[in-house]
């Protein structure tokens, strides 16, 4: 996991250097840049996660005619290197390198032969060739400028902050793309439309539990110390059950106020999967005196961002102390309807299109927060429900298989996903009612408490009007909407970028 920034249609060494060090909390571990000759310039910032002691980049082909920054993990890289043979010279054991390798034997058709999160950037025969994993899990931003002689410069990063000192015309890189210098943006890859498939019910658990189960196993794959969010939900208690089979010890972490639901919940699966646990309590005056830091690292003023991205940046802040990998449980409510309006959603076609619609938001609203919360602690996020093999399978299953009617007539949420890993995990968590991770971690109590201190003196519906643009929805949207406003110097860049939970 890394930072990459890069211009390309001129060479500017210190703007590139400067867009690096605005990163360089996504890489402590050490940074470099390449210049391409009259062409531009690659850079990199870095988090040792595979071989850290000869990954770094950028990465050189044999020759020097190629060269590499990434960020991100390609999980398929043993596979990919035993296809490649003998014909190529790897210098490390990166999954990174494996990339550059990949691309010299298979040019533009490199993403499609990736199983990984990423975004990359290679420069290669005077050309610059950049693209972003599938669903969006690695993030990926660029601006282009025309040149007086006609020319086109264009920049790229991994963060909206490392762009918006160049430009406000800055767009994300969409997910599932490629772009080529020569030929410019193509779409590698979009969310398949699975038509539900008729099996028996206990085909359809078997189906989900060995994939999700071969998603976690392959993100295991790493050369540092490796843990997982553990709220006591059902989604990240399924991630760390899953994992604990396959590791002799795995630290889990948990964080929320005094007396939070979830501490409690994460608790007991804890010790009944035997796991090193860790907690934190935070409290309102912490949260207050975070809130700027939260907020300038989420790129984002949404309400329901910003407040579950406060529990996940002390969850991480707690686990980078222990690991610099964490498995988190992203994914299982877009794909199984987990959310409370899912409920209201009563025609099974209209529910099986949203929650596809749904995934295909995720990159740049709860995506985002993982990978900025997280990042800003120097750890590598890891979303194993998110794997596009769990996506397709989950596709197949009737969305009244996972809005289940019972008795009483109540819907259950994620009820196939409860059933295919019920052996796995106590009852009581098993069937805990669904709840945001801002609710069990006690946010929810703990906001009007942080809100009347914090945002006294905001004129609330003048402030509203004035930027009435941005669509703020509430007094507490509008406070997270001035921190922003006052984290950046021009923050057009990051409120056209932003995606919204309620109003898209």
């Amino acid at each position: 996991m890394c930072g990459i920034a890069g211009i390309w249609g001129h060479v500017d060494e210190s703007t590139v250097q400067r867009m690096i060090e605005a990163q360089r909390h996504r890489g402590p571990d050490g940074h470099g840049v390449h210049i391409h000759v009259n062409q531009g310039v690659v850079g990199h910032t870095r988090l040792a996660i595979m071989d850290p002691a000869r990954g770094q980049q950028p990465i050189h082909n044999k020759d020097r005619s190629a060269t590499l920054v990434a960020n991100g993990m390609v999980y398929n890289h043993p596979q990919l290197r035993r296809q490649l043979g003998g014909e190529h010279e790897f210098s490390s054991d990166s999954d990174s390198e494996t990339i550059l390798h990949v691309f010299e034997d298979h040019g533009l058709a490199t993403p499609h032969l990736l199983d990984g999160m990423f975004a990359f950037a290679i420069s290669s025969d005077n050309r610059l060739i950049l693209a972003r994993d599938r669903i969006g899990i690695k993030p990926l931003y660029y601006a282009r400028e025309s040149q007086d002689n006609a020319a086109e410069t264009l920049y790229f990063a991994s963060e909206l902050k490392a762009l918006t000192p160049l430009t406000e015309d800055v767009k994300e890189f969409p997910p599932g793309t490629l772009y080529d210098s020569e030929s410019g943006f193509r779409t590698y890859y979009q969310v398949p439309d699975r038509t539900p498939l008729e099996r028996n019910l206990a085909d359809h658990i078997r189906r989900i539990r060995e994939t999700i189960e071969a998603a976690v196993k392959k993100r295991l794959l790493s050369d540092v110390p490796l843990g997982a969010f553990l709220s006591g939900g059902l989604d990240s208690s399924i991630i760390a059950a899953v994992a604990r089979r396959y590791m002799p010890e795995l630290h889990t972490f948990s964080v929320g106020i005094e007396g939070a639901r979830d501490l409690a919940a994460a608790r007991r699966v804890a010790q009944h999967i035997g796991s090193i646990h860790h907690e934190y309590i935070y409290s309102a005056d912490e949260v207050v005196e975070k809130l700027p830091e939260i907020i300038y690292y989420l790129e984002s003023f949404d309400q329901d961002l910003v407040r579950s991205a406060i529990p996940t940046w002390f969850c991480a802040r707690l686990a980078a102390d222990k690991v610099k990998v964490i498995l988190t449980g992203e994914g299982a409510d877009e794909l199984f309807a987990g959310y409370t309006y899912h409920r209201g959603i009563t025609d099974h076609e209209t529910l099986h299109n949203e929650l596809r619609r749904s995934v295909t938001r995720l990159h740049n609203i709860n995506l985002q927060r993982v990978d900025r919360m997280t990042m800003r602690h120097a750890i590598e996020a890891r979303v194993p429900f998110l794997d596009t093999e769990v996506i397709e399978v989950a596709q197949t299953v009737a969305p009244e298989l996972k809005l289940y009617a019972g008795g009483g007539g109540r819907r259950v949420e994620k009820w196939i996903l409860r059933k295919a890993f019920e052996d796995l995990l106590p009852p009581e968590i098993v069937w805990r009612d669904k709840e945001q991770f801002d609710e069990g971690s006690g946010m929810v109590d703990l906001l009007p408490a942080v809100l009347d201190r914090a945002a006294a003196g905001i004129h609330i519906e003048g402030y509203a009007a004035r930027f009435a643009a941005d669509r703020l929805r509430s007094n507490e949207e509008c406070f997270y909407h001035r921190l922003l406003m006052e984290q950046f110097e021009q923050p057009q860049a990051v409120l056209a970028n932003m995606g919204r939970w309620q109003l898209d």
